[in-house]
């Protein structure tokens, strides 16, 4: 297969825009699958886990590989739900292209602006299609100004609708000049041309005006061509896949993937503007050896991957790859750059959902699952030894909701932190702790959903029935100014002393995790201390002493040291500890809390006491805008305050509103309410 004929996409969404139905038209037009999964009956192929057909939601991104006309694309399905945003992450982090799905009601919703905003942050290239044009209410150019309003882009129209709503009966191609209905008795794979109706060709010549127009600002040939009327669709079409991969220019379709209208088109989209691993930029890494910056083009003979996503099920851990250069084959030993670690690839599989189709080998530009890999996370580099490269990791969000949970029987104690380990590996986003005060187990996630389903999947998987405490606020703790500390270890174990001194100095910092800064000057003390030194720090920071909770946005320098012969890694280690905590005691903490951007639809007529309820619980209100006969309500709030909320936006608007909640930043706890939880 040319590397020019493949594509690496993936569908990305908020909640219920219908992605997965999409992808699972994709599957069938594409001759994936013969029959079509739904999502209402529970029998869709890329949502395969129990939970999400029980739940009719995607909890965990789903690969597959399909073929259209004469191109391979490696498709992933991502979670709409914000609980599940790491999902997202790594998976944009390793594809060369993404499909947008808006729904033609909703337009863009605020799950919509976070995974936008994701793809915006590692340079993907995008198409847009506006799904669920039969629904009432839906409303094409309201989707079109939304887009250009709340993600900045330049949206051109390449298949726009022809009717709406119960009307909405298929889609006309601006560049062909045709319209398209689609046959329902085949369930949408009989395509029917016709000639663009009266009514429509003065709006689809208008949308290609736009289209020439904004070509125009990237591409001085096309509005001469145009001038001239020597324009041809071949040079449209090249003009707008450069600007498209170039991120200047969202090309926007049409459709209802649930009435099979408008995916084929969207199919020829990916295709025609989204890129090929040929088409991206070279990817950057570092030498381990000489920390210096190298980039390795996708014709590189030498294996480059990174493992963006790991997971466990019956036949053991299984391990997904993006291939940036170089070939993979069953049986090779591959280097772990990030762990310095040799792996072997026992077997190498396409994957398929749940399903692993073996292959022998894989090469540049293809999404490969490997099992046998033993110590392998999520971001690890993967290369040779004898060529080692580190890529740039992921990075994830903080958690914002705990619960504890404890085994209902002894037995189970072990399996317990066991089944935990396997998921928080699975899971980059899940954490647990074991609380020694309370001698409590904690675990940790993105929300109250997410955490739900971690204690199912412990019970239904791992066969551990457990016992959940309710929902709390993942605390975070920091300090508000700058401190310096010191400590001289000068201690006698047994016949002999140990001596070490260490200076440190303490600071806020921007940065989420604690950073540490080594300003040790070589002569004072020798390399062979520094990782005592520095794993002294990182169990003094790990979590604050005003409540106990993870410190964060903290930075650490070390200043000053001595050692002697007496000198050991046990005492810089001491020292380093004990210096931090004196320089913490001094630097004034503070408690910190989750605050979440929420998005509130309610019906116009409850508006007012839907706004007075969340202000009482410490909501900010930033924007209103009218959809239809509802008012969109988006601003900011404490996660403290929402927990049971879905049961008061219900009673509030009889039924009939919904919000969703992301992470939106962490902020000082007021005065009065630290007290409380302190105290």
């Amino acid at each position: 297969m040319s590397i020019e004929k493949i594509r690496n996409i993936g569908i990305i969404a908020h909640i219920d825009a219908g992605k997965t139905t999409t992808s699972e038209r994709i599957l069938f037009y594409t001759e994936r699958e013969h029959k079509m999964g739904d999502v209402d009956d529970g029998t869709t192929v890329l949502d395969y886990l129990e939970e999400e057909r029980n739940r009719g939601i995607t909890i965990t991104s789903a690969a597959t590989t399909c073929h259209w006309k004469d191109y391979t694309i490696n498709l992933i399905d991502t979670p709409g739900h914000v609980d599940f945003t790491a999902e997202v992450e790594r998976s944009l982090r390793v594809l060369d292209g993404a499909v947008g799905v808006f729904c033609g009601v909703g337009g863009v919703e605020a799950q919509s602006e976070t995974v936008w905003k994701q793809a915006d942050r590692y340079h993907v290239p995008r198409i847009a299609f506006i799904n669920k044009l039969d629904r009432v209410g839906a409303n094409f150019d309201a989707v079109l100004q939304s887009m250009e309003k709340r993600l900045h882009v330049k949206t051109v129209v390449v298949t726009m609708p022809w009717g709406s709503e119960s009307q909405f009966q298929g889609i006309v191609d601006i560049l062909k000049k045709k319209a398209y209905t689609f046959s329902v008795e085949s369930q949408g794979k009989e395509i029917i041309e016709h000639e663009v109706p009266d009514e429509l060709e003065k709006q689809r010549k208008l949308y290609y005006e736009e289209m020439v127009n904004a070509l125009a600002d990237f591409d001085d040939s096309i509005i001469e061509k145009f001038s001239n009327d020597t324009l041809t669709l071949d040079d449209v079409k090249f003009s707008l896949r450069k600007a498209t991969l170039a991120g200047k220019i969202t090309p926007v379709l049409a459709g209802s993937s649930l009435k099979y209208k408008g995916v084929q088109f969207l199919l020829d989209a990916v295709i025609d503007y989204l890129p090929s691993p040929k088409d991206v930029e070279s990817i950057t890494g570092l030498n381990p050896k000489t920390g210096k910056s190298i980039s390795i083009p996708y014709d590189d003979k030498s294996l480059t991957a990174l493992a963006f996503k790991t997971t466990f099920d019956k036949h053991g851990e299984l391990t997904y790859l993006r291939i940036y250069s170089g070939t993979i084959q069953e049986g090779m030993q591959v280097y772990n750059a990030t762990r310095q670690k040799v792996e072997r690839v026992n077997r190498l599989c396409y994957i398929h959902a749940d399903q692993k189709i073996n292959c022998p080998e894989a090469n540049t530009g293809e999404i490969i699952g490997v099992i046998g890999f033993k110590d392998v996370f999520t971001g690890d580099s993967i290369c040779r030894k004898e060529k080692p490269v580190l890529l740039e990791s992921m990075h994830f969000p903080q958690t914002v909701v705990d619960k504890s949970v404890e085994p209902k029987t002894i037995a189970d104690k072990d399996n317990l932190v066991i089944a935990l380990q396997i998921l928080s590996k699975d899971d980059p986003t899940f954490r647990f702790r074991i609380d020694e005060e309370h001698g409590q187990t904690v675990i940790s996630g993105m929300g109250e959903l997410h955490l739900d389903i971690i204690c199912n999947r412990l019970q239904k998987e791992h066969k551990i029935k457990v016992s959940v405490g309710k929902p709390r606020v993942s605390y975070r703790e920091t300090i508000q100014k700058e401190a310096q500390g010191e400590h001289l270890f000068q201690k006698e174990f047994g016949t002999k002393e140990h001596f070490a001194y260490i200076k440190v100095k303490v600071e806020p910092s921007s940065e989420t995790k604690v950073e540490i800064v080594n300003k040790l000057p070589k002569e004072q003390v020798p390399k062979v201390y520094h990782p005592s030194i520095e794993d002294g720090i990182k169990n003094a920071t790990a979590t604050g002493d005003l409540a106990g909770y993870t410190l964060i946005n903290l930075k650490v320098t070390v200043l000053e040291g001595r050692y002697n012969p007496n000198s050991s890694e046990e005492a810089f280690y001491a020292a380093a500890f004990a210096a931090v905590k004196d320089a913490l005691s001094k630097a004034s903490y503070i408690l910190m809390e989750p605050i979440m951007r929420f998005q509130i639809q309610t019906p116009s007529g409850y508006l007012g006491d839907v706004i007075s309820n969340i202000t009482c619980r410490r909501g900010i209100i930033q924007e209103m805008l009218p959809q239809a006969d509802f008012q969109v309500i988006t601003g900011k709030v404490p996660i403290a305050e929402m927990f049971g909320y879905a049961d008061k936006i219900r009673a509030l608007t009889q039924g009939r509103g919904s919000y969703s909640l992301e992470p939106s930043e962490y902020a000082i706890v007021p005065e009065e309410i630290q007290r409380k939880l302190i105290f």
